[in-house]
């Protein structure tokens, strides 16, 4: 079986995507090369549906979609395009590897967030620091007129 697979951080087993759910297409690149930009495909667009996609779990595709959610169409697609070099491989390579980044982060867990509470001597601190430009700030006005 071809895979790309994805090696997360937080799991040991890689998430496999298979090469058929990957679909890669070249293209002519703007940007530098002079006349080779005219004559080659170099630029690399990579789509993968996360909908359709057999390497997921439902828990995963709910993370994917929540997460990527302004990044996946109304079908499904992901779609990453890369043409930062002259070498339609080199692009190839990128565009599979920021896959594997976005989908590994998409996928992990969050670490829930703890309620903290600032200690005693912080919030007498920050009272105390409130006062002193206070009294700084209104020793800045002008004296009330005497009478």
């Amino acid at each position: 079986m071809d895979a790309v697979r994805l090696r997360a951080t937080f799991d040991p087993m890689p998430l496999p995507i298979p090469q058929r759910e990957i679909s890669l297409r070249a293209s002519r690149s703007s940007g530098p090369g002079g006349q080779h930009v005219n004559t080659s495909s170099t630029r690399v667009e990579l789509t993968w549906n996360a909908l359709a996609s057999t390497a997921l779990n439902e828990r995963e595709r709910s993370r994917v979609l929540t997460r990527l959610g302004h990044r996946i169409d109304s079908r499904g697609n992901l779609r990453l395009v890369s043409g930062a070099t002259r070498s339609q491989l080199q692009n190839r390579e990128d565009v599979v590897e920021r896959l594997h980044r976005l989908l590994r982060d998409a996928v992990k867990p969050v670490k829930p967030r703890r309620k903290t509470r600032p200690t005693r001597a912080a919030r007498e601190e920050r009272l105390a620091e409130k006062k002193r430009r206070s009294t700084r700030k209104a020793e800045r006005r002008r004296p009330p007129p005497e009478d």
